[in-house]
């Protein structure tokens, strides 16, 4: 999965890019229009707490491209075309929501969110007349079946962008879908509208995200929350001290873990676990994925030889303290290719690839 961080400058992406993926102060002071390029890891309790179980040679959480487009002005829809961003498959929109000395101007989350969404439908809509106008060019030859599927559906789709729609919110089948994916339409994207707040506004968070406006109620959108203050503040603290200092604010767990579930589950995203001595490791698939699409994750030779999958929740490993014992109280189950993996299952599979 890859994420793709926006933002109006001053709004504390960057910051946030550096926080995601343990980018230095290098990455806080990028130049205007420059492309950086990062992987979080995704926190996951379940895993943690798994790997205390095996006491595995190797622990590995999943993870996630993030790239930030830094210093993107308004207007200025040319940083937008950067292939990395538009091939993002959600965009995560950091929204100033703290007084900031730099801008001489208090923070306005609804007018931000509705900017950023009008760059980003303006952006599409360029594209969108750029080639229909040489689809219209080709008329002197004969189009081709797919060229005027293809010309029918943007004709159809430059209408909501000239109301100021965004693509997201149009209801598109799958073959339409595929249709249009090599135009990598930015509006098109699910989209997290991240409240980036001040430390004193914490506690208010409820009421400042109800306040975004419609543009943050659409398909496929999602709001949420971060204060890079307080999570610059978790991140220098010795492990020991982090919690402490969080339940006095009043806050579970970083915002930042929240953050990435928030855009996993926007994309409709999914873990599930292998587990032994040698290794513990999340692996990421799309909420309803089979054993078999499960299995193909891991190995295509193991996706290709499939014959069963061991298929245990997390939650039961962990009271039944071994496989041993999940198999010896029957809670170890034996699936089948077409069995829907749940988020949060321990698989693993069974298959034999032959000579």
């Amino acid at each position: 999965m890859k994420i793709g961080i926006i933002g109006f400058p001053q709004s504390g992406k960057t910051t946030l890019f550096s926080l995601l993926t343990g980018a230095g102060a290098a990455a806080r002071r990028a130049a205007r229009g420059e492309l950086h390029v990062g992987v979080a890891r995704v926190p996951d309790e379940r895993v943690t707490r798994l790997a205390a179980l095996f006491s595995p040679e190797r622990v590995v959480f999943a993870t996630v491209d993030v790239v930030d487009l830094a210093g993107f002005e308004r207007g200025e829809r040319a940083g937008l075309e950067v292939v990395d961003l538009r091939s993002a498959d959600a965009l995560l929109h950091v929204v100033r929501a703290f007084p900031s000395p730099a801008t001489g101007a208090p923070p306005d989350s609804a007018r931000d969110v509705a900017a950023l969404e009008e760059e980003l439908i303006l952006a599409d809509l360029e594209v969108v007349e750029r080639r229909l106008e040489k689809l219209e060019k080709g008329l002197k030859r004969k189009l081709t079946d797919t060229e005027r599927r293809e010309q029918a559906l943007l004709g159809r789709l430059r209408g909501p962008l000239e109301e100021g729609l965004p693509l997201r919110a149009q209801p598109l089948s799958p073959d339409e879908e595929r249709l249009i994916r090599g135009f990598q339409f930015l509006s098109l994207r699910p989209i997290l509208h991240c409240l980036n707040l001040a430390e004193a506004d914490v506690s208010r968070r409820e009421t400042l995200l109800a306040a975004l406006g419609d543009a943050a109620r659409r398909p496929r959108t999602a709001v949420g929350w971060v204060s890079a203050v307080v999570e610059a503040e978790v991140a220098a603290l010795p492990p020991a001290e982090q919690t402490p200092f969080l339940e006095a604010l009043g806050l579970p767990e970083p915002a930042l873990h929240r953050v990435i579930r928030d855009a996993y589950a926007l994309l409709g995203l999914a873990s599930f676990f292998t587990v032994g001595e040698d290794e513990v490791r999340a692996w990421t698939v799309s909420a309803g994925a089979t054993a078999l699409d499960a299995a193909a994750v891991v190995h295509s030779d193991i996706a290709r030889g499939f014959i069963r999958a061991e298929v245990i929740g997390w939650a039961e490993l962990l009271e039944a303290g071994s496989l041993g014992e999940a198999r010896r109280r029957g809670v170890l189950r034996l699936e089948g290719k077409d069995y829907p993996v749940k988020d949060g299952e321990i698989c693993h599979f069974r298959f034999n690839v032959g000579r």
